[in-house]
């Protein structure tokens, strides 16, 4: 049987700090983490596109996952990002990451490969199948170009270790589409950051959040006046973090909400190359976008 993880609210798919030195920096790690959970977000993705995955060997993902369940110590659930080029690798990952103590995964199609349906299906259901964590399928076919029809998710709802979708496809219509088709059977939770407000009215049940992992009270506020109806309040919020939330969507996002997490003072600004850091003209055009966010930053009731 598959363990019931309550897929709602807003899960940041958090950074991974590092040291000049390109060491994981776990100091700056739990730093973050403890003011994603003082904010009150409902549980954290280990590994993802933000928390630098292509950058992290294996074991390094395994470590962080031993230390944010330390850090957490069961207050919210640690999600961990399941990104294998083989199907075998995949289903061995998804079984040490049960063993390792990870509530739920986040599960891409096979990477390096383009699949087709056929191929990214039985990759699901095989991960699906070797092991009993509730899974959120990442939906993103714009960085990935791989999409996950719904005519795929009828297969994949035969599972129960399937519970959740990333909706990344940037077509907000696939929210009513996923709810019209599946009602409840899928959750939704909305992963572009410049339409994170229309995605929560459309009717998601949350947020894989990037700009959350620099601004976590702002983004837990705009949720929070969405599930009381006070949408005023949450589309202030919105136009005020509209500037910040672009820094989501491009393909300079790691640096970018890095530099914006280090000016709030739970990040480093360090990345492992082939990245590099910001410089320059560049460098100074994302810091203005950020510093004008904090000095206009809304005031929280």
């Amino acid at each position: 049987m598959s363990t019931k993880l309550n897929w709602e609210g807003i899960f940041p798919a958090v950074l991974t700090p590092f040291t000049k030195e390109g060491e994981i920096d776990f100091e700056m790690f739990a730093l973050n983490t403890e003011a994603q959970i003082k904010a009150g977000v409902h549980g954290i993705i280990l590994a993802g596109t933000l928390g630098e995955a292509s950058a992290l060997e294996t074991e390094e993902k395994f470590e962080l996952l031993k230390y944010a369940k330390q850090i957490t110590q069961g207050r919210i659930p640690v999600i961990l990002n399941l990104s294998e080029n083989t199907t075998k690798n995949a289903i061995h990952f998804a079984q040490k990451a049960k063993d390792s103590g990870a509530d739920g995964l986040m599960l891409l199609p096979p990477m390096r490969y383009k699949a087709d349906s056929r191929e990214v299906i039985e990759y699901f259901k095989a991960v699906a199948s070797a092991t009993d964590l509730p899974i959120l399928i990442y939906n993103n076919p714009v960085d990935y170009g791989i999409y996950v029809t719904l005519e795929m998710f009828e297969e994949l709802i035969e599972y129960p270790t399937i519970q959740a979708v990333k909706e990344s496809t940037r077509d907000l219509a696939n929210v009513t589409r996923m709810i019209n088709r599946f009602g409840k059977r899928i959750k939704i939770l909305g992963g572009v950051d410049t339409i994170c407000l229309e995605t929560l009215m459309l009717g998601a049940d949350g947020l894989v959040a990037g700009l959350v992992d620099a601004f976590p009270n702002e983004t837990m506020a705009m949720y929070n006046y969405v599930r009381t109806g006070e949408y005023d309040k949450a589309i202030a919020i919105y136009r005020w973090f509209m500037p910040l939330l672009e820094l989501d969507i491009h393909p300079k996002l790691i640096q970018y909400i890095k530099l914006a997490a280090t000016a709030e003072g739970i990040s480093s600004p360090y990345v492992r190359a082939p990245r590099l850091e910001l410089h320059g003209e560049e460098a100074e055009k994302i810091k203005k976008i950020i510093e004008a966010g904090i000095a206009n930053r809304p005031v929280l009731d």
